[in-house]
């Protein structure tokens, strides 16, 4: 086996995230994007002694678990690689994956279960959209990256992930700009204008806030840009079953692939109210808030479960975005602090304690190890839930260094909260209980919740 060669290879496992691994000659390869139990033709793009990787080129044979999609951009979109299971082998796959990327670290990690998402389906309050084109120079496309190609979007106006409202939407914009022969963005001459649409709605109140992100150069020879009053009447005159609070146009010139940028509101406001329990949330463009409402509840109900005695504890809320966490915990903790990098989040955070009549919970704007290191506290017990990156070595060690009996960390990446559990055992932390969530159905996402308690060196070597 070099690299370049092709061969036919059976998927015998996976590990998070979404690694096939088969075997040739006892050798393991390594390929992305299969299901266990499929065989795969794929080339090897690297053949080292401490690690094979193949790239699939084609689906040989299915797993005998697979079942027909139910998606009609099946093979085309990227986004669904569970499409083809059945909600229970998902979960079972989620749910091995996971352990056998702990298993093969070494890491002694009790996971018991796996929570399944309330709704299978039109569960996402939130979708960023790319404009593009499925073939080089072909007409302009609005939707997500081709399976395995970054340069190709398919327009996907019949995903299963969102309800009609998205998809009535994203079928209007992008005729619109079609007909009004508005240019799409090119990612390597850095010329054009349209780069994204991102459309966030509440299902509880049903608000609907879109963004429009584009770039701020000239459409027209006059030098001016689009017609912004005619996009908000377009928008605001589409049979929806929610309303639209809020039109946005995200001047974006930057180099990489997201969105970002200032700002103008063209119509409403920048944010939209979401509930979460008995609680109300504002949530603005850019704070996060988790995309499956319904399933949050249950993943914060269950991470929450792990800590119930917090009568009469103060409680860091680390990397707490709008604060949805911190504020849950405030009905029983006597104080919350929570500390979040993304200004608007924190902003949000700030006014959602008014919102809800809170007044033992206070939050703080800036990274999480500096923050920190600028406080004193004493506190009783920390919940983490940091972005996909994981926390880190250095803020990792810092959280230890303040000695709490429990540490929870909610995880959106089992992988980076496998490097900071191994940063936190050498400071004398040992996860007791992890279980997973699954907040994305049909991707091959999952949340994953776990309780680390403080034991002697001694003990935990």
């Amino acid at each position: 086996m070099k690299k370049g060669d092709e061969l036919i290879l059976k998927i015998e496992k996976m590990k998070y995230p979404n690694i096939g691994i088969g075997y040739v000659n006892d050798k393991k390869v390594h390929v992305k994007n299969v299901l266990s139990g499929q065989t795969v033709r794929c080339r090897i793009s690297k053949n080292r002694s401490e690690k094979r990787i193949g790239r699939l080129l084609e689906v040989v044979e299915p797993s005998a678990e697979e079942q027909n999609s139910f998606c009609e951009h099946y093979g085309l979109c990227g986004g669904c690689l569970f499409q083809t299971l059945s909600g229970e082998n998902q979960l079972r796959a989620k749910f091995d994956m996971v352990k056998l990327l702990f298993d093969e670290a070494g890491i002694e990690v009790p996971l018991d279960t796996i929570m399944e998402s309330p709704s299978l389906f039109e569960y996402r309050n939130k979708m960023e959209f790319s404009f593009g084109d499925e073939i080089k120079d072909g007409p302009m496309t609005l939707g997500m990256h081709k399976k395995g190609r970054y340069h190709d979007v398919v327009t996907v106006d019949k995903c299963h992930l969102v309800d009609e409202d998205y998809r009535v939407i994203l079928r209007a914009v992008l005729d619109y700009a079609c007909e009004q022969k508005l240019p799409k963005f090119n990612k390597n001459t850095f010329e054009g204008f349209l780069r994204h649409l991102v459309i966030r709605k509440s299902y509880v109140t049903g608000e609907i806030l879109i963004g429009l992100s584009a770039s701020t150069q000239p459409i027209y020879e006059d030098g001016t840009l689009f017609n912004q009053a005619e996009f908000v009447n377009l928008l605001r005159g589409l049979p929806l079953k929610g309303e639209i609070i809020g039109v946005l146009y995200i001047k974006n010139d930057g180099v990489s692939d997201v969105v970002q940028g200032e700002y103008d509101v063209l119509y409403g406001r920048d944010f939209l109210y979401e509930k979460l329990f008995d609680l109300t949330f504002k949530v603005s463009f850019y704070a996060f808030f988790q995309t499956n409402t319904a399933g949050a509840e249950k993943l914060y109900e269950s991470a929450l479960d792990l800590i119930p005695e917090l009568e009469g504890k103060l409680a860091l809320d680390l990397f707490s975005g709008t604060g949805t966490i911190g504020q849950i915990m405030s009905k029983k903790a006597k104080q919350v602090i929570g500390v979040e990098i993304v200004e608007d989040a924190v902003a949000s955070a700030r006014e959602n304690m008014m919102l809800n009549s809170i007044e033992n919970c206070e939050f703080h704007c800036g990274d999480v190890f500096k923050v920190l290191s600028e406080m004193t506290l004493s506190p009783d017990v920390i919940v983490v839930d940091p972005p996909r990156s994981g926390m880190g070595e250095k803020t990792s060690i810092k959280i230890a260094g303040y000695g709490v009996e429990e540490i929870l960390y909610i995880s959106c990446n089992p992988k980076t909260l496998l490097e900071d559990l191994m940063v936190l055992s050498r400071q004398g932390y040992e996860p007791v209980k992890m279980h997973l969530v699954d907040m994305f159905p049909w991707t091959g996402s999952v949340e994953s919740v776990c309780l680390l308690k403080k034991v002697s060196l001694n003990d935990s070597l």
